[in-house]
């Protein structure tokens, strides 16, 4: 199983020195993974615990595809109706570039009512408007020439595709993941929750012909209880999943260095 951690791309934690600092210790511990979070617009009544400043995910993990050259980085998860197809995927493609094949790509339709306002996008959409970004993606990715708005183009660079890891409940998700996914992020850790809904995607996934689902839940593990924590990985793992993102907050490099340590201990 894959164990990863969030990184902090907000609030006083989201600076250029601590993000690289922090990069090089889960790096340097060998962590799978490190993992970014998604918002654009917070309002002044959301803002605990950040203050209303996140820095972008893409930018950020191009940031750390620079400061890093084996860990994974992926975003759990960008709201894919925020963003136009076709910057969003130059995007995507840049930063798997530029972190040579290391990213996975969380994708979600979103839920916080102020961010659609103040975007000016309409919330009733965003199922439409996040099948047409991840169907853009594939077909940029499979492409060297694309057709947008009757204009063809070279989408160039074409890396390999990132995995793509949708996010969402498993009655509205499932299908989109089964069309145009790789996986699935539910923001739940519970074994469980979990069980019946893997076992019900990895039968869709079969039945249409695609690889078992990778299954990646944003989770917060018990690490001042080390048996237990790897009493729930062990569980998770019985039911199908491949890889946790582990949800812990930090307020400075020696307190994620510590959790780092914790979640290598773990194995």
């Amino acid at each position: 199983m894959r164990i990863g951690t969030l990184i902090r791309n907000m609030g006083p934690q989201s600076t250029p020195g601590l993000l690289k600092a922090c990069a090089a210790r889960a790096e340097t511990a060998g962590l799978d993974d490190l993992w970014v979070v998604d918002h654009i617009a917070i309002p002044p009544a959301e803002s605990e615990g950040s203050d209303g400043r996140y820095l972008d995910p893409l930018a950020t993990l191009s940031f750390l595809a620079g400061v890093t050259s084996r860990i994974g980085l992926g975003v759990t998860v960008l709201i894919a109706p925020y963003r136009a197809p076709l910057p969003t995927a130059k995007w995507v493609a840049s930063v798997q570039e530029l972190a040579e094949g290391r990213l996975q790509l969380g994708l979600g339709v979103g839920w916080m009512a102020a961010e659609f306002r103040a975007l000016g996008i309409d919330r009733h959409k965003r199922g439409v408007l996040t099948d047409e970004l991840l169907a853009f993606m594939h077909e940029c990715f499979a492409n060297d020439v694309v057709s947008r708005n009757g204009q063809e183009f070279l989408f160039r660079p074409r890396p390999a595709r990132p995995p793509f890891l949708l996010g969402g409940a498993a009655e509205h998700a499932f299908a989109r993941i089964v069309r145009y996914g790789d996986g699935w992020m539910p923001m739940k850790g519970d074994p469980d929750f979990l069980r019946e809904p893997v076992q019900q995607l990895t039968a869709l996934m079969q039945a249409a012909g695609k690889p078992p689902p990778r299954v990646i839940p944003l989770t917060g593990l018990p690490l001042d209880d080390l048996p237990k924590a790897r009493e729930q990985l062990a569980a998770l793992a019985e039911v199908g999943v491949t890889g946790v993102v582990h949800a812990g907050r930090y307020a400075d490099e020696s307190a994620f260095a510590a959790q780092v340590e914790q979640l290598q201990a773990l194995r």
